[in-house]
């Protein structure tokens, strides 16, 4: 059975071409394929062109995984291991030609189901800046060669946090009062608009913080473990007035209590 290193190798390996693929087709101009879940989650057809690459790939190297991407769902594997994979998180910057977007590959053990898998590795890879976020499990978290560490200590009313809005308007109001319930901890907040790279960023120490609701289990499954791999707390809340959305937490060990607190609301 492979290592989690061996794994994070594979993801970086990935990451990488199926970035230069996602960059390569942004310069050549965007096709939006369809919408999803509104008219502003739209799907372009360089995400199905780029999963479809991760996805061969990974069947090259790793037939008996399983894979569960954005765009063409769960196959289940005989490994115990499954891939999950976000081939353009941030798919509206990527078609406005906002510079934050990424490609996000993890693998984990178990059922991938984010309640009952095990991280294993992960990649992010920013296609504009060339930055590339890994880690796997029990050997840290990484930029290219540079060792990530969560910023901590964090004072009171002192953080810069991360957050993000679900593309239906119907849950716009809860979103604007979670982050009226977070702004006493907020030195300032930024609206990024891809979760993968919150996610990491918390982990370089660029944010202190990130929460947001209703992220799918490829939004966060490869920045999730780099935040924990950086000496970081992630988490998950379901909330009774919107089940099935849960919320998401990320933050140094110091400010994830407030944090967390704060966005749900307790």
């Amino acid at each position: 059975m492979a290592s989690a290193h061996e794994l994070e190798a594979l993801a970086i390996d990935i990451a990488r071409e199926a970035a230069e693929l996602a960059h390569r087709r942004r310069t050549e101009g965007v096709a939006i394929a369809a919408t999803k879940s509104s008219i502003a989650d739209i799907v372009t057809e360089a995400d199905r062109e780029v999963e479809d690459l991760i996805r061969g790939r990974l069947a090259a190297e790793r037939p008996d995984d399983g894979f569960l991407g954005e765009e063409s769902g769960a196959e289940s594997g005989a490994s115990g291991i499954t891939w999950v994979v976000d081939p353009i998180d941030g798919t509206v910057n990527y078609a406005y030609g906002i510079p934050a977007y990424a490609v996000s590959i993890a693998a984990v053990r178990g059922e991938p189901v984010p309640d009952r898998w095990e991280g294993l590795a992960g990649a992010v890879c920013n296609p504009v800046s060339g930055e590339l976020f890994h880690a796997s499990a029990g050997g840290g978290a990484w930029l290219g060669d540079e060792r990530l560490a969560v910023n901590e200590p964090v004072s009171a009313a002192g953080a810069l946090l991360g957050t993000g809005f679900g593309y239906d308007p119907a849950t716009h109001a809860g979103d604007l009062a979670r982050v009226a319930r977070v702004m006493p901890l907020a030195r300032d907040l930024r609206r990024i608009g891809a979760a993968s790279l919150d996610l990491c960023f918390v982990a370089a120490g660029r944010l202190d913080g990130y929460f947001e609701r209703g992220l799918n289990p490829w939004d966060h499954a490869a920045g999730a473990l780099l935040v924990t791999e950086a000496g970081g707390r992630f988490a998950r809340a379901e909330l009774t007035d919107d089940p099935g959305r849960p919320l998401f937490v990320a933050a140094g060990p110091t400010l994830f209590g407030g944090l967390f607190a704060a966005a749900v609301g307790s």
